[in-house]
């Protein structure tokens, strides 16, 4: 793996100043997700690497704002944010580092200025005043307005000049099944939340109550419903089959390896069943560790 300033240098990143920021915004990705960042690290093309740093320590700043505190104050905090990111990527300077390797990342890879106002006004609306879905209408625009555009803004990096309508609508399936098998994964730890990530639509479907999830009832028709959820689950990850033909070279062992957790997790919680919703289920240790290596070897058996 090169090291850190190789990267910075195999993506044309110069002054002292732009790699400290670069630096910056990777570090926050390292303490927040770990894992994403191996990843990116591990088997990324050293040129993309820090792009999509910037890309996901961006996302994950937007996301924290929006879960953070009472819903005024995330409205609030949202609106303060927004105004720097629109001053950021105007002028390309910013008192926040991370907002200034994001703007650079931004303009250098030319990512359409649409998809970041996107994401924000979602962020605003579809996630700060989050209070669940009615049907899969709501939740297919909760996916429109906050998470394909939340994808875009760090996965858009890897093309200069942005996702074309073909590339964008690959990611979209990509979300789709991401967020499927992430509600799913989050069960519990969302109901004892007061979040409740299944539309209620479909539990009505099946007779079942809210109460019935939170006290983890085990009754058949709970069961049915976690059955039917990752019924979908599993449809919408096949569904996106063909997007590493759609991602750039240097990003689809990363692309590849992020299906690959996604199908084990879902397998997990399609095995725990009932138990999903007593506690969440994680990736765990070994698989997680056990993908990258493997992963890894297969990038290193490629390369010249």
């Amino acid at each position: 793996m090169p090291s850190w300033r190789t990267t910075l240098t195999a993506a044309g990143i110069s002054g002292t100043r732009l790699r400290e920021d670069y630096t910056h915004a990777a570090r926050r990705v390292l303490r927040r997700e770990p894992a994403p960042y191996l990843a990116l690290r591990l088997l990324a093309a050293p040129p993309l690497v820090p792009w999509l740093a910037a890309g996901l320590a961006f996302m994950n700043l937007v996301d924290d704002v929006a879960e953070t505190g009472t819903v005024p104050q995330r409205a609030a905090n949202l609106a303060a944010l927004t105004e720097r990111v629109e001053a950021a990527l105007k002028t390309g300077d910013s008192p926040d580092p991370l907002l200034r390797a994001y703007a650079h990342a931004v303009d250098s890879r030319a990512l359409p200025a649409h998809w970041v106002s996107r994401f924000l006004e979602g962020a605003a609306t579809a996630e700060a005043g989050f209070d669940g879905f009615a049907d899969e209408a709501e939740f297919q625009a909760y996916l429109d307005a906050y998470a394909w555009p939340g994808v875009l803004v760090f996965t858009g990096l890897q093309y200069q000049g942005g996702p074309d309508p073909e590339q964008a609508a690959a990611w979209r399936r990509f979300v789709d099944a991401a967020q499927r098998v992430d509600f799913l994964a989050d069960l519990a730890g969302d109901l004892a939340d007061s979040r409740l990530c299944i539309p209620r639509a479909r539990l009505d479907e099946h007779s079942v109550t809210r109460a019935d999830l939170e006290q983890a009832r085990d009754t058949p028709a709970v069961r049915a419903l976690l059955a039917a959820e990752t019924g979908r689950a599993r449809a919408a990850l096949e569904a996106t089959d063909g997007i590493l033909d759609l991602a750039d070279p240097g990003l689809r062992p990363v692309t590849a390896t992020m299906k690959e957790l996604m199908a084990q997790q879902l397998t997990a919680v399609e095995r725990a069943g009932i138990t999903a919703l007593r506690r969440d289920t994680g990736y765990g240790l070994v698989a997680p560790l056990r993908t990258l290596l493997r992963a890894r070897a297969g990038v290193r058996s490629r390369t010249p």
